[in-house]
């Protein structure tokens, strides 16, 4: 048995000792994390947003898991790859919830919004499917490479592809933020529950900025001599940076979507929005593109009239006394809820109340 270990030890795939408690700590918390999303999205009947959140917190777990298991046995190829694609797949998908946060907020403040929320929603959602593709493809090649060096320079090209393209969808996610922000500050919309989703929006979105950041410094260092095994550069030989950078925000990411969990703060039904005078919400009849169905295929972002200062949907804010006002409170002044104690109350909305 010990010679085995010291054969396992001698071709390690790891460029470092790594560590046999940390993994299994960090998957603990991430899967404690996951457990209470999942306990607050049946809470707040918020799966429809907030899926991915569960979905991405189930990779990284899985993904912490197999670090643990694999750093028994460090020569394993098997165990190595199925590892790092899950840890590497993990915040893409985290990220999706986000996105699907954006449009909702759009749809919660449709006077405001930049772009067609449902469109946007699709488009981002899209976008980030691309980024796991690309990053899965590029952590299996990198993580399989062996002695190959053109295989391991292809993997790596591939990582940092998909984070130039994960960070790009960032900063457009934080400008989209940062305008309906701007838009309700100036219109004196800026609702408590609305500041708070714009805050939590930029926060979890500088937190994957900040680990496309290290991932995409850590691509550069793979493009280095395959045979090293020391002075690869510091990220690639020591540890602490994967947690650090990698985990950490990461980590804090998915707790502050559990502290500040946006079934809190925006309602379920996506065809709920918030007045002009930001306190009383109705059900408006939700958006409406007045263009042709190929026309909304050639541009489902509207750029066309955004750009005209036109945009082609109805303004039916405008008809307030044409929609209902919500019987159950409002989430602007923090007297509704999304909770399944209120869904007796909720029933008394329909026919005009929607999940979708």
């Amino acid at each position: 048995m010990a010679l085995d270990t010291a054969d396992e030890a001698a071709n390690s795939l790891y460029l470092y000792t790594p560590s046999h408690v940390l993994p299994a700590i960090f998957a603990a918390l991430v899967g404690t994390s996951l457990l209470i999303h999942i306990y607050q999205n049946y809470r707040y009947r918020f799966w429809r947003i907030t899926f991915f959140i569960c979905w991405g917190g189930a990779l990284f777990t899985t993904g912490w898991i197999l670090r643990c298991i694999s750093s028994y046995h460090p020569a394993n190829l098997n165990l190595y790859i199925a590892s790092t694609v899950f840890i590497y797949v993990g915040p893409p998908v985290y990220s999706a919830a986000a996105y699907n946060l954006v449009g909702r907020l759009m749809n919660y403040l449709p006077m405001h919004a930049v772009l067609n929320p449902n469109r946007v929603l699709i488009f981002f959602i899209y976008v980030g499917a691309s980024v796991e593709a690309v990053t899965a493809a590029g952590a299996a090649k990198n993580a399989s490479a062996g002695s190959d060096l053109d295989k391991y320079k292809s993997g790596g090209t591939l990582i940092a592809a998909g984070l130039v393209l994960q960070a790009v969808v960032e900063c457009c996610v934080i400008a989209v933020v940062a305008m309906v922000h701007a838009r309700c500050s100036r219109a004196s919309m800026l609702a408590p529950n609305v500041r708070m989703i714009c805050i939590t929006l930029y926060g979890t979105s500088t937190l994957v900025l900040l680990r496309c950041i290290f991932r995409a410094v850590e691509s550069f260092e793979m493009f280095g001599d395959l045979g090293c095994r020391e002075n690869c550069g510091p990220i690639l030989s020591n540890e602490w940076y994967l947690y650090a950078f990698e985990l950490g925000p990461m980590l804090l990411f998915t707790w502050w979507l559990n502290v500040m969990h946006p079934g809190r703060n925006l309602p379920r039904q996506k065809n709920r929005y918030l007045c002009p005078d930001g306190r009383t919400e109705r059900m408006g009849p939700g958006w409406i593109d007045r263009r042709s169905q190929w026309e909304t295929f050639a541009d489902p972002l509207d750029l066309k009239g955004v750009i005209k200062g036109e945009p082609s949907h109805e303004k039916y804010w405008l008809r307030q006394d044409e929609w209902p006002v919500c019987k159950d409170g409002s989430f602007a002044v923090g007297t509704a809820t999304n909770t399944r104690a209120a869904y007796d109350e909720e029933k008394e909305l329909a026919p005009m109340s929607s999940e979708v």
